[in-house]
C-alpha cells in the first residue's frame, strides 16, 4: 500500500483551479433548495417538520431543507444500529479500511464541489473550504491505514505451553455530534473512525450545516457501506439530544462542540440508566482560549502575522483560532504596530468571489455573542482595528483586535469563537508562559522565539495539547499533527493520531494452553 501522506492543498492562483472552484459553485447552486431526509437503515424518511439551511452570507438564500428526527426516529435508528453491529463488528477489517479508501476516492473527485457547499452553507472562504474538504479525505485515508495497522491486536508475551493474544474489538452502537466549524472534516473524521472499528453509528450533526453531512452520507453509500451502518439522524438537542445521550444503548458519545453542552453530555453520560450494561465512554473535544506567545527574541513579523492569521482565519470560529497573545514588554508595542497595519488590511464578505481574506460568521447567536464581547473588550482594554459589523445581508464582523489588556480580563479568558483577539504584554517569558496557561482551556498554543532555552521551557510548561513553535496555533495535519486538548478542552482524544481508533474500541486477552 501507499504510505499515507496528506492530501495536498489547492492552489487557488492557478487558473485552473480557480475554474474548478467556479463550477463546483454552480453544481452545487443547481441544488440549491432542495428537501433532504433522514437516512435511517438505509431507508429515506422525509419528515414534515424541516431544518432550514441557510447561507451566512446572505440569509435569504435557503441551501437545503433537512428532515428533522424525533425521538420515535432516533429510537428506530437506535434498534437498526443494534441489529446491524450483530453483523458488522464480525466484517473483515480490511472491507471496512477498503470502502474508507473508496470514499476517499469519491471525495477526491468531488474536491471543488463538496468545497463549494461549506462556501455556501458554512461561509467557508475558498482556501478553508478547501483545507476542510482535504482533512476529510485525510481522515478517510489515515484512518483506515490505521485499521489495518491494529487489525491483528498487539503482541504480548506467552510463557511455555501457552498462547496469549491481545485484540481489540468494536464497542456497539456509538452517538456522533459534530459541530458547523469543520462541516465536513470533523463530521466525517468522527463518523468513519467508528465506522472502520466495527461499530453503527448515529449521526446527529450540526443543524447549521446539514446538507454536507447529507452528501457525505451518499460518498459513503456510493463506497459500499451497508445500509444501518451509519444512520443520519439530523434534529434539535432539545429533541434527541439527551434522548440519545441517555440511551441505555449507547455504548460512546464522540462530540465537538463548546464546552458547556460537552460538560452536560459527560455528565449526563455519566449516569447509568436501567438495563444498562455498560458504562459509556465520551469522546470530547470541547475549544480552547489559544495564545501566542511573543519573546523578545523573535522574528517580530513572523510574530505579528502568525497572530493575524491564526485570530482571523475562517473569521476566528475555530477551536484552535488564535483569541489571544501575550507579548514581552520590551518588543509589545513593534508586534502590536504591525498587528494592526496587517489586520487593516483584511476585509470580510462574501467568500464565493475569492476577494476576502474572511467571510460571514455562522448564524445571529454568534453575531449577538461576538458584539456583546466586542463591547466588554471596549471597557476592558483599548480597540486598535475593527470592533464593527455588516448585518444589511449577512452576518460579518470585521476583525477586531484589544490590546494594553490585562492578562485575568474576560477577553484574554473566555471563548468568544470570533474574529476577536485580545492582546497583553509580560515582563518576561516566564511570566508568558504563566499567563498563556491562566485559562480554563488548553488546546493550542504557540510561541514565537529564536532562544532555544525559551522553547524547550515552553515546552515543559505551557499547558496545552497541541504546541507550535515559530509558526501559527491552527492547521494541524491529520497524521502528522495529532489534535487534542487538556483541562476544559475535552478528553485529549488525538484526532488523525496513533491512538485514536482504539477510543472506539476495547481491549480482549485471550490465552490458549497448548
Amino acid at each position: 500500500m501507499i504510505p499515507y501522506k496528506h492530501e495536498p492543498f489547492t492552489d487557488f492562483t492557478v487558473e485552473e483551479n480557480q475554474q474548478a472552484m467556479k463550477k463546483g459553485l454552480e453544481t452545487v447552486n443547481g441544488y440549491l433548495g432542495q428537501d433532504y431526509p433522514l437516512i435511517i437503515g438505509g431507508e429515506r424518511i422525509m419528515t414534515e417538520d424541516k431544518v432550514r439551511s441557510y447561507n451566512p452570507s446572505n440569509r435569504e438564500e435557503t441551501i437545503g431543507n433537512v428532515s428533522k428526527a424525533t425521538q420515535e426516529h432516533a429510537e428506530q435508528a437506535m434498534e437498526i444500529a443494534k441489529e446491524t453491529f450483530e453483523t458488522w463488528r464480525k466484517s473483515d477489517p480490511k472491507m471496512r479500511a477498503d470502502i474508507l479508501f473508496r470514499a476517499a476516492a469519491i471525495l477526491r473527485r468531488r474536491k471543488f464541489e463538496f468545497s463549494a457547499i461549506m462556501v455556501k452553507e458554512a461561509g467557508k472562504p475558498w482556501n478553508e473550504a478547501d483545507a476542510d474538504t482535504a482533512e476529510a479525505i485525510d481522515f478517510l485515508e489515515f484512518y483506515g491505514r490505521e485499521m489495518l495497522r491494529i487489525k491483528d491486536g498487539v503482541k504480548v508475551e506467552s510463557r511455555p505451553g501457552e498462547f496469549n493474544r491481545y485484540d481489540y474489538i468494536p464497542l456497539g452502537v456509538g452517538v456522533v455530534i459534530s459541530p458547523w466549524n469543520f462541516p465536513l472534516a470533523i463530521m466525517a473524521g468522527t463518523t468513519v473512525a467508528p465506522l472502520v472499528t466495527g461499530n453503527t453509528v448515529l449521526l446527529k450533526p450540526s443543524s447549521n450545516t446539514l446538507v454536507v453531512a447529507y452528501k457525505f452520507m451518499e460518498v459513503l453509500e456510493e463506497a459500499g457501506m451497508p445500509k444501518g451502518v451509519v444512520n443520519f439522524i439530523p434534529g434539535s438537542s432539545r429533541d434527541i439530544g439527551d434522548f440519545i445521550v441517555d440511551h441505555v444503548d449507547t455504548r460512546f458519545i464522540s462530540f465537538t462542540g463548546s464546552r458547556d453542552v460537552g460538560v452536560h453530555i459527560y455528565e449526563r453520560a455519566a449516569q447509568v440508566h436501567e438495563g444498562q450494561l455498560n458504562l459509556k465512554r465520551v469522546i470530547a473535544e470541547m475549544g480552547g482560549k489559544d495564545t501566542i506567545v511573543v519573546d523578545s527574541e523573535a522574528d517580530l513579523e513572523l510574530a505579528a502575522e502568525s497572530i493575524v492569521k491564526s485570530a482571523f482565519g475562517f473569521s476566528g470560529q475555530k477551536c484552535s483560532a488564535c483569541s489571544r497573545a501575550i507579548i514581552l514588554e520590551d518588543v509589545y508595542d513593534e508586534v502590536v504596530a504591525k498587528v494592526k497595519e496587517k489586520t487593516e488590511k483584511l476585509s470580510a464578505g462574501n467568500p464565493e468571489t475569492n476577494e476576502h481574506f474572511m467571510g460571514p460568521v455562522i448564524d445571529d447567536k454568534s453575531l449577538n455573542k461576538i458584539k456583546e464581547y466586542i463591547e466588554i473588550g471596549k471597557q476592558e482594554g483599548r480597540l486598535l482595528v475593527g470592533g464593527t459589523t455588516d448585518e444589511s445581508v449577512g452576518n460579518f464582523v470585521n476583525p477586531t483586535v484589544f490590546v494594553d489588556l490585562k492578562h485575568d480580563d474576560r477577553i484574554m479568558k473566555e471563548e468568544i469563537f470570533g474574529p476577536v483577539v485580545g492582546i497583553a504584554k509580560a515582563k518576561d517569558f516566564t511570566e508568558a508562559i504563566n499567563f498563556a496557561n491562566a485559562t480554563d482551556y488548553g488546546l493550542t498554543g504557540a510561541v514565537i522565539t529564536n532562544n532555544r532555552e525559551h522553547l524547550e521551557e515552553a515546552r515543559r510548561d505551557f499547558m496545552v495539547g497541541n504546541l507550535y513553535f515559530n509558526r501559527g496555533c491552527t492547521g494541524a495535519i491529520v497524521g502528522y499533527q495529532p489534535f487534542g486538548g487538556f483541562k476544559m478542552s475535552g478528553t485529549d482524544s488525538k484526532a488523525g493520531g496513533p491512538d485514536y481508533l482504539v477510543l472506539h474500541m476495547q481491549g480482549r486477552t485471550t490465552s490458549e494452553m497448548l
